[in-house]
């Protein structure tokens, strides 16, 4: 991490977040404030993914996140009270709130079945990410430890949100990727994406041997089904790299309308794969579009 930016970091938790408490906010301590911007940007406890101290061993953009967070909640744009329940729900010391509906062991059509992760999917799912050409409209591969901190984040999800990617599985195929909802927990540059945790972003991601088989459009439409039915989600964005022509084509056969364009906060200016494509689509247009079929 940029010894700016670590700067910025330590301003932020030590001295700013706690001059600005208020007392009807839940914590007031500078430990408290970094263990709730650091779940919630990790998807975890923090020190599932990052070694401590976290000011030293943050990546750039997981530092750059954090300090977006606090940002926001120094500007009102988030909620520390919902963000540090997020955090106590996803370290395991508060109850699920009544509104998460568990969600069901899968999701089927057909030959196709989404469902939760599994002990046995971690080489599959790793062989995805360091794969170049799955990984091509990705900044990086992912190596072992970070496919391995992806599975803890999706199980998160889905324990405290009541929805994240699922598995994606073919009959006589077994693990081909992945799809889901999940919370967008940074700040982002789009319309609404300045309120942390309030947009939910449909993703997916397939191996080599699922494409152009119709597979991704099948799974994302089951994976939306139940985050705008069980879930009670009202709207889904999702967004890629303009350069990635098979995601957009996803997107608008899945009924998503092209909402504009931004420049993806995790990259560099410049960057062949900054310059990104936002879609959206309702749960009223979605299921429109259903009855219509």
């Amino acid at each position: 991490m940029p010894d700016a930016a670590r700067g910025r970091w330590r301003e932020l938790v030590e001295r700013r977040l706690p001059q600005a408490a208020r007392p009807d906010w839940p914590v007031h301590r500078d430990h408290c404030f970094a263990r709730i911007l650091l779940d919630n940007t990790c998807g975890g406890p923090w020190r599932e993914s990052v070694r401590a101290p976290a000011w030293a061993n943050l990546s750039a953009d997981q530092c750059a996140a954090a300090i977006g967070l606090g940002e926001a909640v120094l500007a009102g744009r988030a909620d520390l009270d919902v963000l540090n329940r997020r955090s106590l729900a996803l370290r395991g010391k508060l109850r699920k709130p009544e509104s998460v509906t568990p969600p069901p062991d899968g999701l089927r059509d057909g030959d196709l079945v989404l469902r939760r992760w599994q002990a046995g999917d971690e080489a599959a799912f790793a062989a995805l990410g360091a794969d170049p050409e799955v990984m091509r409209h990705f900044p990086g591969l992912h190596d072992a430890a970070q496919s391995r901190a992806d599975l803890r984040g999706f199980q998160h999800r889905f324990r405290v949100d009541g929805f994240g990617p699922w598995a994606v599985t073919l009959v006589g195929e077994g693990l081909v990727g992945l799809v889901g909802g999940a919370r967008v927990m940074r700040v982002m540059p789009f319309p609404g994406g300045d309120r942390p945790g309030e947009t939910v972003e449909l993703c997916w991601r397939l191996a080599r041997s699922a494409w152009g088989r119709g597979i991704a459009t099948r799974a994302a439409r089951l994976a939306l089904g139940d985050l705008f039915g069980r879930c009670g989600v009202a709207a889904a964005v999702a967004f890629t790299a303009e350069s990635n022509d098979p995601s957009r084509r996803v997107m608008e056969r899945l009924g998503m309308s092209p909402d504009g364009g931004f420049a993806h906060p995790a990259l560099p200016p410049g960057h062949p794969l900054a310059a990104h494509l936002l879609y959206r689509l309702t749960a009223a247009s979605f299921e429109s579009g259903r009855l219509g079929a």
